[in-house]
């Protein structure tokens, strides 16, 4: 098993039950199994302190044996992809991350096209795929770092498309350790939203995304290229570059968050390494040895703010994970 000694006293100790899940999953896993793996490393923000235990897996029944062995050892499980959307605290997460590398998308081409697609599949790949088999509706998603799985939780979207209009059913594991197939109804969407978000991330009540069968519209190869191309130039034009996790909080009824903390003259404020962009007010970026701790303390500064100038109650969209005070 690989350990980083610089990590381990960041950590502390590690419980019994996390070195019995440790065994166990190294068994039938080598030298996937790392203690103390920083998270930094696998976030587009690149903060982030050790998780206890990681593991990355790359076929379902990995998936499921590394849930289903964490869940009997009482062990917490983090289920990631790209990291695109997650603050990790600076003290790291407890328990087990499973990086989730189960990639896979079946096309059915017969009456309305439809696919199969693994949840640890990414979404801009999956969408340049269907554009060859002139399939249409995931263009949004070409300049979208996430997964499917992080995208059926969080709903995510761009330019008026969302992974709701596209879900026709997905199969979970289920808390109980059951594999259920559920309809899109079952989700409950709503603006980057759903019912698996209400579950905290790794806590025992989360359902882990399996699988999805997506459907799709007919269009010609260039007319769909045309489109992603025209998204791809808008999303250079109006967001910046750099280590950011994507909009920070959700857009109010009726209006912009990047608006609103602009008016609140909070634009190119820093905390720490963390700086509100000057390009685009609702993407905070990294800009040098930032920590989570620094962007926690500007987004409370964004929040109160704007909630002082207009009474604007702004919510996240990123989700935060591992241990905060």
């Amino acid at each position: 098993m690989h350990s980083d000694k610089r990590s381990f006293c960041a950590a502390g100790e590690i419980s019994p039950n996390v070195l019995a899940l440790e065994a166990e999953l190294g068994a039938i896993m080598g030298d996937r199994v790392r203690r103390h793996e920083p998270m930094a490393q696998h976030t587009p923000l690149r903060v982030g302190g050790p998780a206890d235990l990681w593991v990355t897996v790359v076929t379902l029944d990995e998936l499921i044996t590394a849930v289903q062995l964490a869940r009997r050892h009482r062990c917490p499980v983090l289920l990631i992809g790209s990291g695109a959307n997650l603050l990790v605290s600076d003290k790291g997460v407890r328990g087990l991350v499973i990086q989730n590398r189960c990639e896979g998308t079946t096309f059915i081409l017969h009456d309305r096209p439809r696919a199969l697609v693994l949840s640890g599949t990414h979404l801009a790949p999956l969408a340049r795929m269907a554009m060859r088999h002139g399939l249409s509706g995931l263009e949004w998603a070409i300049g979208v770092p996430g997964t499917l799985g992080g995208a059926l939780v969080n709903n995510a979207g761009a330019f008026g498309g969302c992974i709701a209009d596209r879900l026709v059913r997905a199969e979970l594991l289920t808390p109980s350790g059951e594999r259920v197939w559920q309809p899109t109804e079952w989700f409950e969407y709503g603006y980057r939203s759903s019912r698996l978000k209400g579950a905290t991330a790794g806590s025992e009540g989360a359902y882990i995304v399996l699988q999805a069968e997506l459907c799709f519209d007919r269009a010609s190869p260039l007319e769909i290229e045309d489109r992603m191309n025209h998204f791809n130039a808008q999303r250079k034009r109006t967001q910046p570059s750099g280590a950011s996790l994507g909009s920070v909080f959700k857009n109010p009824p009726g209006d912009y968050a990047g608006r609103l903390i602009e008016a609140a003259g909070l634009k190119g404020r820093q905390i720490g390494g963390a700086r509100i962009s000057e390009h685009h007010a609702n993407f905070f970026l990294n800009i040098g040895q930032a920590c989570a701790g620094d962007f926690v303390a500007l987004i409370e500064l964004a929040r109160e703010t704007v909630r002082a100038r207009f009474g604007v109650e702004m919510e996240l969209e990123i989700q935060q994970a591992g241990e905060w005070e």
